[in-house]
């Protein structure tokens, strides 16, 4: 069984999805320790528990210690089969981190694996559903991997309700990634909403990041889609709003985002993302700081390189726990906070 320091790095929830998903794959079992001893409410919090329960069933496993708080966890997976996950969150807990514990599992199944998901769709401290979707997706499918997913519902924090569902294909052909330095951006894009609020809060979040892009790249088309709903139509559970902003480059997507707040101008939110995007871009590099660490279980098997604008914590600790199942895989050159680059420098075979 291998072992897992859950308090490795910065200590958080990325150490158990990724170590869970890998554990998945190889069908090693694994025993994770200290889960996430570093933050402020230690142990498995909602959406950790969700996704350690999502693999579970996924892969007819066993498992020892998935309750709320828990901070050890042993687990057994079985084999990887085609099937429906259903996921049902109960809180705003983050859908797409359940789903970053599940990717990189269902695609190594032997047949389509289909899910659905309830949860928040756009809530702190987590990618937007719109990112994972226009973004994330979109740098896998250079890998080979074939995802789909449908936003059904959004789910704003505190009441959740949000509703995703989607599809995985098996991963037929691995293919390795070069992205490092874009040569041309070619557009902007992005999706403004607003749920349980006025039609102008979306429009004035899409109109301020317009502007931002616009005086940052005046050359560079943009196109931002508004979205917002009719009183007495509107499906949604709670208010909210964000914005998700990308800009699509010869190689890859790099993206911003920022989240509407009570008492927070949507021109705020709306400059926030665009200027968090225009910061990424600045380096010249291919990978914006939020997708690199969610690539790294994915090129272990792939293989290639990634520049990134900027080496996280969270993608120093992917490197290291894919590494405690594998061995040397990734050569990183540069410092946590600074532009840097990754090389897989040892394929995974299976």
């Amino acid at each position: 069984m291998k072992i897992i320091d859950g308090s490795y790095g910065e200590g958080g929830g990325q150490i158990l999805r990724t170590a869970l998903a890998l554990s998945v794959i190889t069908g090693e079992p694994v025993k994770i320790i200290n889960i996430r001893a570093k933050r402020p409410n230690p142990g498995l919090r909602p959406q950790h528990l969700y996704g350690v329960l999502a693999l579970k069933e996924l892969s007819d496993g066993e498992v020892k210690g998935a309750r709320e708080g828990s901070t050890e966890l042993e687990f057994y997976p079985q084999r990887i089969n085609a099937k429906h996950v259903r996921v049902l969150i109960k809180t705003a807990g983050s859908i797409t981190l359940v789903l970053q514990a599940l990717l990189p599992a269902m695609v190594f199944a032997e047949g389509e694996v289909t899910f659905e998901i309830t949860g928040g769709t756009d809530v702190p401290w987590s990618p937007p559903v719109d990112y994972l979707k226009h973004v994330t997706l979109y740098a896998l499918e250079k890998l080979g991997v074939r995802v789909e997913i449908e936003i059904k519902r959004r789910g704003h924090y505190p009441r959740g309700g949000g509703l995703v569902i989607g599809r995985a294909y098996p991963w037929e052909e691995k293919k390795p990634l070069i992205a490092t330095k874009f040569k041309e951006i070619h557009s902007f894009e992005g999706i403004s909403h607003a749920v349980r609020l006025p039609s102008h809060v979306a429009i004035r979040q899409a109109k301020a990041a317009r502007e931002a892009l616009e005086r940052a790249y005046p050359s560079v088309p943009v196109e931002i889609k508004e979205e917002f709903y009719e009183p007495g139509k509107d499906p949604h559970l709670g208010p909210g709003s964000g914005i998700v902003v990308w800009a699509n480059t010869d190689i890859l997507r790099l993206g911003g985002d920022a989240l509407g707040e009570r008492g927070k101008p949507a021109e705020v939110v709306g400059r926030e993302a665009a200027n968090e995007l225009i910061e990424q871009l600045k380096t010249g590099h291919a990978v914006d700081k939020f997708l690199g660490d969610q690539l790294i279980p994915f090129l272990a098997f792939a293989g290639g390189e990634i520049w990134v604008s900027e080496i996280t914590k969270h993608l120093v600790t992917n490197v290291w726990v894919v590494e405690q199942f594998f061995g040397k895989v990734f050569d990183v050159k540069g410092e946590v906070g600074k532009p840097g680059k990754i090389r897989v420098i040892k394929k995974v075979e299976l």
